[in-house]
């Protein structure tokens, strides 16, 4: 086992690491900004050092400096998190030379997976199936052209990806050729100017789909595992709000072939650690495509711990010291179910615009079944530098209805004051009834018009 681990994020997730690491026995080292001198993963980390000026490209995203802090603290290993450098094969080859073991998967592992028209490409070569589109990125405008050509030929509406974005961030789906025109030099400018890859793709875009996700663990010696599946098509601007496990469209056969296909990738990848493998899933005709990798821990990993019983953070750490998984596939079952719902902080009634500023009160909910992964308190300030996610909010129970009953119970009792939070949104998705079909798709916050619903 590991005898000190740096982790190079913030927030929550960094809070959740120096948990673990104590439950471990493992020294933490927590990296902060001058943003977050005051965060709870700072004051509770067994050692802190600071990165210096809030930007995050001069602190969480510096890896000179964060390397340097390892070098100096004698760690011996590198937590991610998710988000920042949790991506960058840059980091993980500079960790690698440096002698710092990184808790997720290799160099080679991570560029086989990013970007995502390369991943793309890998897996339609090994006959896993992907969304109809053009093969290979357009790394020019000069391309565009013959891209305009092959787009009619797939027919509208497509949707353009940045090659190495994450998150949603600069995807556009469109409907003729003056939006198509717009939506590619969008993804070539925000590819480059916050990716560092301006190269982007076009598919064929499913309009009533789902985004079903399968969370798979990998340990050195070549066993592999999936622990079932989370859907995340609550989404507002390609951005998740709310996530359940398991998916309400789920059948047994399906999950069967789904994670079968899900553990095939990993494989291609030669993947050590955790993975996601995204999947969308169409309504209309029951099939499923890969959409993409995320070499890294999801946002929305609690759920499948809650269905499973398995510490995802303490997987990643024990297979990083090359301890082999110990169970099969076949030594799972998923017990009772799991939602999510992203506290942010932001504004609902006024675009969903940031709302930073100091806490003045927070009364988080509790009772049975209920988990909150927080990195706040009263009288902190949350800063304007970063992603607005606060809280998870998270709640199990032995069936659907009895997940969302608590889910309700839960943001009803919820007290966040001194900002805004976007809790009023989610109060309003819960009481939809389409929502609690389940049959609800990637296009469901526009379609049944929660934000007017929530302004009354």
């Amino acid at each position: 086992m590991f005898n000190k681990i740096l982790i190079a994020n913030r927030g929550e997730i960094a809070f959740r690491a120096v948990r673990e690491c104590r439950e471990l026995g493992i020294r933490s080292v927590a990296v902060y900004s001058d943003a977050d001198a005051d965060a709870l993963f700072v004051k509770h980390a067994d050692e802190a050092y600071s990165l210096g000026e809030p930007t995050a490209t001069n602190s969480y995203l510096n890896m000179e400096k964060i390397l340097d802090i390892a070098k100096r603290c004698e760690a011996d290993a590198v937590y991610p998190g998710y988000g920042f450098l949790s991506e960058n094969p840059k980091f993980v080859e500079a960790c690698e030379q440096s002698g710092l073991n990184f808790i997720g998967p290799p160099s080679e592992s991570m560029r086989r997976g990013k970007p995502k028209h390369r991943a793309r490409q890998l897996m339609k070569t090994n006959g896993i199936p992907v969304t109809p589109g053009l093969d290979g990125a357009i790394t020019s405008v000069s391309e565009m052209s013959e891209a305009i050509k092959a787009v009619a030929d797939i027919g509208y509406p497509v949707i353009v990806k940045p090659s190495g974005a994450g998150g949603g961030i600069g995807m556009k789906a469109v409907n003729n050729q003056d939006e198509l025109v717009a939506a590619m030099k969008y993804a070539e400018s925000i590819g480059s100017s916050a990716f560092g890859v301006s190269a982007f793709y076009i598919e064929k875009y499913i309009s009533r789909m789902k985004h079903i996700e399968f969370q798979i663990l990998a340990d050195k010696k070549g066993n592999v595992v999936h622990l079932g599946e989370r859907e995340c098509s609550v989404q507002r601007r390609f951005q998740k709000l709310i996530e359940e496990a398991p998916s309400p469209v789920m059948t047994p056969e399906l999950r069967r072939e789904m994670g079968e296909t899900a553990v095939q990738v990993a494989k291609l990848l030669k993947y050590v650690n955790a993975l996601t493998v995204e999947f969308i899933y169409s309504m209309d005709t029951g099939e499923y495509f890969f959409n993409e990798v995320n070499t890294r821990l999801q946002v929305e990993h609690p759920l499948t711990e809650l269905i499973t019983g398995i510490n995802l953070v303490k997987e990643q750490i024990r297979i990083a010291t090359g301890e082999e998984l110990g169970y099969t596939q076949d030594d799972f079952q998923l017990r009772g179910w799991a939602l999510e719902c992203r506290i942010n902080a932001e504004d609902p009634f006024k675009g969903f615009i940031p709302s930073p500023g100091k806490i003045t009160a927070y009364q988080p909910p509790g009772g049975f079944g209920v988990r909150v992964d927080s990195g706040i308190y009263a009288g902190y300030t949350v800063p304007f530098y970063y992603d607005p996610l606060l809280v998870k909010l998270l709640t199990w129970g032995r069936n659907r209805e009895e997940a969302i009953a608590s889910m309700k119970r839960a943001l009803a009792e919820f007290v966040v004051e001194g900002i805004k939070t976007n809790i009023p949104s989610h109060i309003v998705t819960l009481e939809d009834e389409v929502f609690e079909q389940g049959d609800y798709t990637t296009s469901f916050i526009e379609e049944r018009g929660i934000v007017k619903k929530m302004r009354g």
